[in-house]
């Protein structure tokens, strides 16, 4: 039995290094992915309603650090203006520079002439609440909307000021990828704006992050758990021998 009891002593031993390796690279995914997630999202709590229903007042979301120049039609994103107020603000972009938008056709939003189906708005809401007259956005500049149309002081309220009410792109701080909280997860991509030149922009890292996160955390408690578990099962098993062998001697 002394052979038996080597082996298993052996299978322990590398039992606890498996195990060790798994606690050591759940850590280092856990970690990792915390601190990529830090250093390309940033949290954000909506003050106000203008978003519903795709984001409610209270809501947290996470929205990816990125550069006005990067941001497409139909993101949602966060900028600050100073001619809209000193805080930041969270509204859908329909429109860019270049581009022609009004409202409303067959109760549509239109730009550059093409109807745009609006998913994100809710039942029965019209795409504009008092239309919005034929208007060119300036370049480097971004036409945006609340997807709450009755209620959002938005670009469709500010056409008299400069800019035909579109917002610098660099007033751009973020754009959002996700509900976090309560969790309602992605934000879809409106597939109506991706026949227009320049598409629609792709999802961050975030299915990644998060990914990195819960692979992670499974591998640490999975790991610091595999060490107890394969030593009860092996005292159990040398306890079952050694009773075996005392019946033996009797």
């Amino acid at each position: 039995m002394s052979g038996t009891r080597r082996t298993d002593e052996r299978n322990g031993r590398l039992g606890g290094v498996l195990s060790g390796l798994a606690v050591a690279l759940g850590c280092l995914l856990f970690l990792g992915g915390f601190i990529w997630g830090a250093f390309v999202y940033q949290p954000y709590t909506v003050p106000t309603g203008s978003m519903t229903p795709t984001i409610d007042a209270g809501d947290r979301v996470l929205a990816q650090r990125i550069d006005g120049t990067e941001v497409h039609r139909g993101d949602v994103v966060v900028f600050k203006d100073a001619s809209w107020g000193d805080l930041p603000l969270v509204k859908r972009v329909v429109a860019i520079g270049g581009d022609r938008v009004a409202c409303c056709t067959d109760g549509k939003l239109t730009v550059n002439g093409k109807k745009i189906d609006e998913p994100y708005l809710a039942s029965g809401q019209p795409a504009s609440l008092n239309g919005i007259p034929s208007t060119t956005v300036p370049k480097g500049r971004l036409f945006v909307l609340g997807d709450e149309r009755k209620g959002s002081l938005d670009s469709s309220v500010h056409l008299q000021d400069a800019g035909n009410g579109a917002v610098p792109r660099s007033t751009v701080a973020a754009r959002v990828d996700a509900v976090a909280w309560p969790l309602r997860g992605m934000l879809d991509r409106p597939s109506s704006f991706s026949s227009l030149p320049g598409g629609v922009s792709q999802p961050g890292p975030i299915a990644y992050v998060v990914g990195m996160v819960v692979v992670g955390a499974v591998l640490i408690f999975g790991g610091a758990a595999w060490g107890p578990i394969t030593g009860r099962r092996r005292r159990g098993a040398s306890g079952s021998r050694d009773r075996g062998e005392l019946a033996g001697v009797s």
